[in-house]
Parts: C-alpha cells; structure tokens; sequence
C-alpha cells in the first residue's frame, strides 16, 4: 500500500474527522483514569511493564517489524516505556494529581520543539517561542501556587516525564515514514523487561505477586484499555488523521486531552486543584495553543 500524502491547505476538518478526533481525545483523557485507578491497587513500575507486555503481544506476532532501525526502536521504547511511563505511573502513584499530570506531560510539545532544534537543526519560528515561553510560565505558576495538594518530587517526574516523551519523538523523527502502528508494537517490546527488573529491584515483590495472582479490573482492565484503546485504537486514528490533512490542522485537538483528563479525575476522584494552579492551567494551554497552531499567513 502506498503512503498517501496529507492534504495541503488551512481550514476545519470535516466533521466526521474533528469526531475522530474528538474521540483520540477522550481516550487519551481516560487513560489518566485508568492509571489513577491501577497505581492504587498495583506497583507503578509492574503495571507499566504490564501496559507495555500487552501493547507489544500478541500484536507483535502478527504485525511485521517496520523498515527502520534497531536502535531506533529500543531508544523509542525505552524513552516512552521506561522514562515516560515509568514516571508518569510514580509521579501519580505519589501524590500528582492525575488530572494535572494530564496537562503538564503535554509541555513535551515544548520540549520536543527545543530539541529538535537544537539537535537535528530545524527552525522555530518567533510564534513557537513566544508560545513555549508562555506555557513555561504556566508550568512556573502551577509550581509556585500548588501548595500542599501537589508534592514537588512528583510535579518534577511528571516534567522529566514529558522529556523523556520529547526524546522519543527524537526517534521517531529519525526512523521517518513507516507503519507507526507496526513501530508502536514493536518499539513496546522493549520496555517490559527494564521494567519488571526496576520493579522487583525498587518496589514490594509482595504487591507484584499479588497483582499477578488476584487480578482485578482496575489492574488488568486498566492495563488492557492503555495498550488497546489508548495505544492501539488512539494512536491508529491519530495516524489516520495524519495521514490525511496537515498536521497544524490536526495537533490542536491534542489540547483537549488535558480537558478531558482533568474533568474525569474531577468527577471520578473528585481531584480538586486551587484557584492558582487552575490560573497556571490555563496559561499553558494558552501557550500550547500558540506553539502548535499556525497564525493566518498574509
């Protein structure tokens, strides 16, 4: 099958694909539920290992391997899997509120934007600075107006988190045009193993044999819906849309994850967040929208 080139032009999407879109949202949204409902019940590194053994088989059997490097699929995975996951899960596990990882993970766009920068050389034009600067200062006022509802090591692992996804997109950039899908699967194969070794070295085995020999729904039923729906469904879709129209067009939607994530916890968990770290919300997705969105070209 031949790579079909995105449509070139500004414009909404039609709106069977801003559904779609909508919908990739809610995944990625819930999944902060699900990992504040299996961190409760289960080791944070074990059930990482097991949302990233779940993503890779049996997919991994039937999928082929993409054309692209080895090395670009072990660093893929154990950036995501191990750095990104890996501190996403213990940032929430240890006091971040979920709803509020939802939104700090997504200054990866920042991050991201600053690497490849600086490593693989690509311009970044005024708007982009203007708008990571913003979301920076957002990320500053959450810090500042947290207060005791937000311990600071987590707040931080959640931002090492989001360079830790920034890195990978490294590889995927580098590994260029391929069935991301098939680099999905089989990049995830890389991560369990570091994870389980962390797991059984830093957390209580006695958890881990539990979690293994009762299994619950909010263990193996959350771990199930990262890998399927938010993994597989979510990041097919995505691809769909990528596929199709220009990525300016399609990235913003991405700003809703945050709304999603930070309205189930609410409602779910009943996460509330103060009057300051709500103002600091706002002023990075503000500040996202700037730097991923394109302004009108004369």
């Amino acid at each position: 099958m031949s790579a079909r080139a995105p449509r070139a032009g500004g414009g909404a999407l039609p709106p069977r694909e801003i559904a779609l879109a909508v919908l990739i949202a809610a995944l990625w949204g819930t999944s902060f539920v699900a990992i504040k409902a299996g961190v409760a019940e289960a080791p944070p590194l074990f059930l990482t290992a097991l949302r990233f053994f779940l993503a890779a088989f049996p997919a991994i059997l039937f999928i082929p391997r993409p054309k692209v490097k080895l090395g670009d699929l072990a660093g893929y995975g154990l950036c995501i899997g191990v750095g990104q996951f890996g501190l996403l899960f213990l940032a929430i596990r240890n006091g971040m509120p979920a709803g509020l990882a939802s939104l700090v993970i997504q200054t990866q766009a920042i991050f991201t934007m600053a690497l490849v920068h600086v490593l693989l050389g690509q311009k970044t034009r005024p708007r982009q600075v203007l708008g990571a600067l913003v979301a920076l200062s957002g990320v500053a006022i959450i810090g500042f107006a947290r207060g005791g509802s937000t311990p600071l090591t987590p707040f931080l692992a959640v931002l090492a988190a989001a360079i830790f996804w920034s890195a990978g997109n490294l590889f995927s950039i580098r590994a260029g045009r391929t069935n991301m899908l098939a680099f999905i699967v089989w990049s995830s194969a890389f991560a369990p193993l570091p994870l389980l070794a962390l797991s059984f070295l830093l957390e209580d085995r006695a958890a881990i044999w539990a979690a293994l020999a009762r299994p619950t729904l909010a263990v193996w039923g959350g771990a199930a819906f990262l890998a399927y729906g938010a993994t597989m469904v979510g990041f097919g879709l995505w691809s769909h849309l990528l596929s199709r129209y220009p990525a300016a067009q399609v990235a913003p939607f991405s700003l809703l994850v945050p709304v999603f994530g930070m309205a189930l916890t609410a409602l779910i968990f009943g996460e509330t967040l103060g009057a300051g770290v709500l103002a600091g919300a706002a002023v990075v997705l503000i500040g996202l929208a700037l730097a991923v969105t394109q302004g009108r070209r004369s």
